[in-house]
């Protein structure tokens, strides 16, 4: 079985590195081939177009940082529906919106191949490792299809239905990540305004029902000061807008959401759409005129869990 991935950013780069690492003949494609050289140092080979890595392997997997992105590589001239045919598969990995990945979908089975949206969740770090989560939308034989490839990838691993179902559930889970982000940065802001200890603050929260893996995460590279983790401001605005959209279309009235959104807007007019989404932080910093840090904590979440081959998570009360 031949890979082609196309999109080796932040994440992207990360889960074909999984692929390379456990043996799966690989090829790359992105638009900075300085991005792909460690990969093809590693043993992968070259793709000069996606409509030649559509032709030349069995599965094609796009992770890329914006809907018109994933269209651009599928609808161009040399692009992946010009080169996919029967017993093709396109995995699409990136965060996107559920009406746009089942309008290319539908494209993609027209040629007679066949389409999954398969987005990750829990952060670059278990993305290097292979043991971040995967979610699966697609026909049941399509999953059992890729399952030796998203094992590669990720631990957890959960078909969600229908084409469309894991972009919805996707956005619906970065959403949460966005407002727990939020209010870890309010609740370090008021503990520090309080006079409570930092390093104290961070462990009552780890420790109580307040925790999270947002807390566990960025609120220590929030608390070192890089701020570092590989995501940016843009990013939560695009992820939190999909989300919002979803609502909209279901004509369900959000109140917290709104509020996100604003934050977000206000966010990246101060500091730039490119600055780390945790640095959302410096609103509340400067308003107050706290310095949030504590020594002790790592500039960069690494994981120190041993990578494991993925396994299928089946939801309570299914068989």
């Amino acid at each position: 079985m031949k890979i082609g991935f196309i999109g080796l950013g932040n994440v992207g780069g990360k889960l074909a590195g999984s692929i390379l690492r456990n043996g799966l003949d690989l090829m790359v494609r992105d638009l900075d081939e300085g991005a792909a050289q460690h990969l093809l140092d590693a043993g992968a080979s070259w793709a000069d177009s996606p409509k030649e890595m559509a032709e030349a392997c069995d599965i094609v997997i796009t992770c890329l940082p914006s809907p018109a992105a994933s269209a651009a590589v599928l609808e161009a001239d040399d692009g992946l529906l010009a080169g996919f045919g029967p017993g093709k598969v396109w995995m699409e990995m990136s965060t996107t919106d559920e009406a746009e990945v089942k309008r290319l979908g539908a494209m993609v089975k027209a040629t007679g191949a066949e389409p999954v949206d398969c987005p990750v969740s829990g952060g670059c770090h278990r993305a290097a490792t292979g043991n971040i989560a995967i979610f699966a939308g697609c026909e049941r034989e399509t999953f059992e299809k890729i399952m030796p490839v998203l094992k590669t990838m990720g631990r957890r691993l959960l078909h969600t239905g229908d084409l469309g179902s894991a972009s919805t559930l996707k956005v619906m889970t970065n959403y949460l990540a966005t407002a727990n982000l939020l209010t870890v940065c309010e609740a370090l802001v008021t503990s520090a305004a309080a006079g409570m200890d930092l390093n104290t603050t961070y462990e009552a929260i780890a420790i109580s029902s307040g925790n999270s893996f947002v807390h566990e995460t960025e609120g220590q590279v929030i608390l070192n000061g890089s701020r570092d983790i590989n995501f940016t401001m843009d990013l939560v605005k695009k992820d939190i807008g999909l989300f919002q959209a979803i609502a909209d279309r279901h004509d369900v009235p959000l109140e917290i959401s709104p509020v996100l959104i604003d934050i977000f807007d206000d966010g990246i007019e101060r500091f730039g759409e490119r600055e780390w989404s945790p640095n959302i932080i410096k609103r509340l910093e400067e308003a107050t005129g706290l310095s949030i840090l504590a020594p002790g904590f790592p500039p960069e979440m690494l994981d120190d869990e041993p990578e494991e081959p993925g396994y299928e998570v089946i939801p309570t009360g299914k068989s």
